[in-house]
């Protein structure tokens, strides 16, 4: 059963239960200013298991694109990638624990076809101290599905019970650290045993340890968790929410491999066009017990998620989301190297992607020509800069004799150059390099970097206060602006808020003149001179399209099929100036805006210009 196969059924179990179809929201969030990426498939509904009402109703199922940065330095193992699909249903304010684990038990034996035998779950044990209860409901609502199939299902060892630590959810983790007001619940993921035959626990570095479902070793995988949000917290404690939601997460790849009963993420369908095109480029054969086989994953998974990152609109780049494509690109390089490639191969690798994905994303194919010759490119970059990184190192070990921890920092951070290469590099010439002192280095480069990134993304648009809003506001009438100056060509590419600027991204392929930025002010302060009412009606997305709105990354509204909202600005009277797709605040007349003014126009990206602005 391929990944497509399993997600369409997926997609088609919970249509035939009520659920509305969704597609994926990009990997650049939307009008969230606290994150850099959609890193779960939760995240763009937050909005809407907060009480926001979804257009498309209470019963909601998807499957959406997530990269996670932080897992980059995980990948090289058979079970962590940075880009993933999750699978997701959502029941917002209407059925709960009985229906959702019937159903996911219904799906996940009987349409994926799994042994139930091989199948565990866990469930919140309880705290009295807090008082919230053990989740005796989610107990026995396990127990007989169980029973259905002739399982017996005993508390302690097909269910087991786990803190808060392993299974409850909120935006902020555990209960203790969740703010007054903040909704969370007890969760209950399921797990897919590949058995005690396989040796994992035996082989692995926790063989000295107990192995149990949440344990590292791999013998287990979790494939899936089932959130159940019930409660709020108080100032003492915690209280029942009017509103019961569920929020199901399901790793496609992960419900794959249990399918396929092998624990190798690497050999499901998702990656074999592509490990076939890795193989012929590379000479080498992928097989997990291989001296090669770390160095191919990360190239398989890095040059998956820069094809999706790209696609959707994050080129590689110095800056922000950018920075993490171009990591990816130079890290696939890196090991390409280390295999002994020594042409150009990205494209080759991400083209195969593309033809795995097609069906599912199309969009990938429209942008094919982009993405493809952007990897060409970076990947022709990073040769060079390897090339010089390597000379250096030739400098640094003629010139002192040693190349030392803080040498290998500015290599790394100068040239690209990654640790592993220098390690290797120093160890042929029979020394070593002091590993703690390069990650000292490093970790001041990371407080540095992560300090920037709070300071920057802190108090966003999520705060919704009202300068917030006001800014929010504005980059509608700025994106109509300079599309009525430079053209129909600029299309948002996304945007970063705070109470003191607006950030806004647009495709454009040159440098904005001064005539045309002025142009673009005087429009936009002519509309908030013209106090213009802002409103906003649901209609739905031919209806929208029809009526002239865009929207940001319109690509996603394209399966939602009911109502969405849509805003203008203008009125009968004065005429309509915007009408744009958008879910976030705004003001109720341009005149409350104050006057609007660019501070800067810059390149972030190949075809992405940047413009920061503010409201006096």
């Amino acid at each position: 059963m391929t990944i497509h196969e399993i997600r369409q059924r997926y997609l088609d179990f919970f249509a035939a239960r009520g659920h509305a179809i969704l597609s994926s929201s990009s990997l650049l969030p939307e009008n969230d200013p606290t994150t850099l990426f959609t890193g779960s498939g939760m995240q763009p509904m937050i909005p809407f298991l907060l009480g926001e009402t979804h257009p498309q109703g209470r019963r909601l199922v998807d499957s959406q694109k997530c990269f996670r940065a932080v897992d980059i330095d995980e990948v090289g193992d058979n079970r962590h990638t940075t880009f993933f699909e999750m699978l997701g249903n959502w029941s917002l304010g209407g059925y709960f624990k009985v229906e959702q684990i019937k159903w996911m038990f219904e799906f996940l034996t009987r349409e994926v076809g799994l042994d139930p035998k091989r199948l565990y779950v866990t469930v919140f044990q309880g705290n009295d101290e807090l008082g919230i209860a053990r989740d005796d409901e989610a107990i026995r609502q396990w127990q007989e599905q169980f029973a259905s199939v002739g399982v017996d299902a005993k508390v302690g060892e097909r269910i087991l019970l786990y803190p808060e630590k392993k299974n409850w959810w909120s935006r902020s983790g555990a209960p203790d650290k969740m703010p007054i007001g903040e909704p969370g619940g007890p969760d209950s993921e399921m797990f897919w045993d590949f058995g005690a035959q396989r040796k994992l626990h035996e082989n692995s570095q926790y063989k000295n340890e107990p192995c149990h479902v949440n344990c590292d070793c791999g013998r287990y995988v979790e494939i899936g968790n089932n959130v159940f949000m019930e409660y709020k917290k108080v100032v003492d404690g915690f209280e029942l929410l009017p509103q019961k939601n569920v929020d199901f997460g399901g790793g496609l790849e992960r419900i794959a491999v249990a399918k396929l009963d092998d624990p190798d993420i690497f050999m499901t369908d998702a990656f074999s066009l592509a490990r076939v095109a890795l193989e012929g480029v590379s000479g080498k054969v992928y097989s997990s017990d291989s001296d090669e086989v770390y160095a191919m994953r990360v190239i398989l998974d890095h040059l998956r998620a820069a094809v999706f990152l790209i696609g959707d609109g994050v080129s590689p780049s110095n800056k922000d989301q950018g920075y993490f494509t171009r990591r990816l690109i130079r890290r696939a390089v890196r090991f390409g190297n280390e295999l002994g490639v020594k042409d150009d191969f990205c494209s080759k690798i991400a083209d195969a992607y593309i033809e795995t994905y097609k069906s599912a994303y199309p969009d990938l194919v429209s942008s094919r020509d982009k993405i493809l010759s952007e990897l060409v490119a970076e990947e022709g970059k990073f040769r060079h800069s390897l090339d010089k990184g390597l000379r250096e190192f030739e400098k640094l070990f003629a010139t002192k004799g040693t190349v030392e921890g803080v040498d290998a920092f500015n290599l790394y951070q100068s040239y690209g150059f990654p640790w592993e290469l220098t390690q290797e590099l120093v160890g042929e010439k029979g020394q070593s390099v002091d590993k703690k002192i390069f990650e000292e280095e490093f970790k001041k480069h990371q407080d540095l970097s992560r300090a920037g990134s709070q300071k920057k993304f802190a108090g966003g648009l999520a705060d919704t206060s009202e300068q917030s809003t006001k800014y929010h506001t504005a980059t509608h009438l700025l994106h109509k602006a300079l599309r009525m100056v430079i053209g129909d060509c600029v299309e948002q590419r996304g945007s970063n808020i705070t109470p003191e600027r607006l950030r806004f991204d647009f495709s454009f392929q040159r440098k904005m003149t001064g005539d045309e930025i002025a142009n673009v002010e005087s429009i936009v302060n002519e509309q908030i001179k013209n106090d213009l009412p802002v409103q906003f009606e649901m209609l739905s997305v031919e209806g929208a399209k029809k009526r002239g709105a865009i929207g940001l990354f319109e690509v996603k509204y394209e399966k939602l099929g009911n109502q969405i909202k849509v805003y203008t600005i203008g009125d009968d009277k004065r005429g309509v100036f915007s009408m744009e797709i958008c879910g976030g605040p705004h003001v109720e007349q341009t005149g409350e805006l104050g006057h609007f003014r660019i501070l800067k126009e810059e390149a972030v990206a190949s075809g992405i210009r940047r413009i920061k602005a503010v409201l006096e």
